[in-house]
């Protein structure tokens, strides 16, 4: 039992968004995204009307899809925002390498395509109104870069992951490392979809030791950097990867710790991939969404 659930935690780490039933289809237009010179795959649901748009930019789970994510960007686009989707580089067709930093090098060039001038126009893009957030892994990753970043100013996480809880548990649980080694061959090229960096893997990561992980991967450390954000945490009661005991919670606690004013935390009654509540998840993201203050 013991061992299903360590797989469990494995598969929360690197969000493996493309299991269960697909989000429903929306209409949207193939993009591309210049990272410094290696080119992102993604994906742009545009919202209809005269604008201008608060606009999304929602990142997969590891290693992610090539669609949308729970069908969310269909349903925001819908709703009134514009939702840009991508590839993180060194998976499915998206150019580069895979690591944590690279991660949000990704999330940086995403902010740059939606604050470019001809995309502003084209999308009625209102930039003072863009968004973050993500899935387990993009999650993990839309909170670190908040917290890198004070001029995000709004972010959501769904089921993210505590990347400096992972690499806790990975260095100290032998049998933990084992399957997170072997799930790491299988998601790697030529057997999987992704493409690693040197020193991207968890073995690396830990042999080089934790302390030197960039300190906005910890979130429960970054949320003091956090504390001053719109932020939205969601999680699922049934969840055995990204748990609401190991890692939700100890998230909000540190945030009420650091004296934050603006945090809505949920739970459904529902496993990792939300398979029972996916409007509903979609439709508190919105709500969410639309009551975020606009900044004069």
């Amino acid at each position: 039992m013991m061992r299903v659930l360590k797989t469990f935690l494995v598969a929360g780490f690197l969000g493996v968004f493309f299991a269960g039933p697909p989000g429903r289809a929306a209409t949207h237009t193939d993009v591309t995204i210049n990272n410094a010179g290696l080119l992102l795959k993604g994906r742009l649901f545009a919202a209809e009307g005269a604008g201008p748009f608060a606009t999304v930019i929602l990142l997969h789970g590891f290693p992610g899809g090539e669609g949308d994510v729970f069908g969310i960007g269909g349903e925001l686009s819908e709703a009134g925002f514009n939702v840009l989707t991508f590839n993180y580089g060194g998976s499915f067709q998206s150019q580069g390498e895979m690591s944590l930093p690279n991660a949000q090098r990704d999330i940086q060039a995403a902010f740059d395509f939606i604050r470019r001038s001809d995309n502003v126009e084209k999308y009625k893009v209102d930039t003072a109104r863009i968004i973050l957030g993500g899935y387990c892994f993009g999650g993990g990753m839309a909170l670190g870069y908040a917290a890198g970043h004070p001029e995000v100013t709004a972010v959501f996480s769904i089921a993210g992951n505590d990347h400096g809880e992972f690499f806790r548990e990975y260095a100290r649980n032998p049998e933990f490392q084992k399957i997170v080694d072997d799930m790491f061959v299988s998601m790697s090229v030529p057997i999987g979809t992704a493409r690693f960096d040197k020193g991207a893997l968890p073995k690396e990561i830990v042999a080089a030791g934790i302390d030197k992980l960039d300190p906005i991967f910890d979130l429960k450390a970054s949320a003091p950097r956090l504390a001053g954000k719109e932020i939205l945490i969601i999680g699922g009661w049934n969840d055995r990867q990204v748990t609401i005991d190991q890692f939700i919670l100890p998230f909000y606690r540190a945030l009420e710790k650091a004296q934050a004013k603006n945090v809505k935390i949920l739970a459904f009654q529902d496993d990792h991939y939300f398979k029972y509540s996916r409007d509903e998840l979609a439709h508190a993201v919105i709500e969410w969404a639309k009551a975020i203050p606009v900044k004069k």
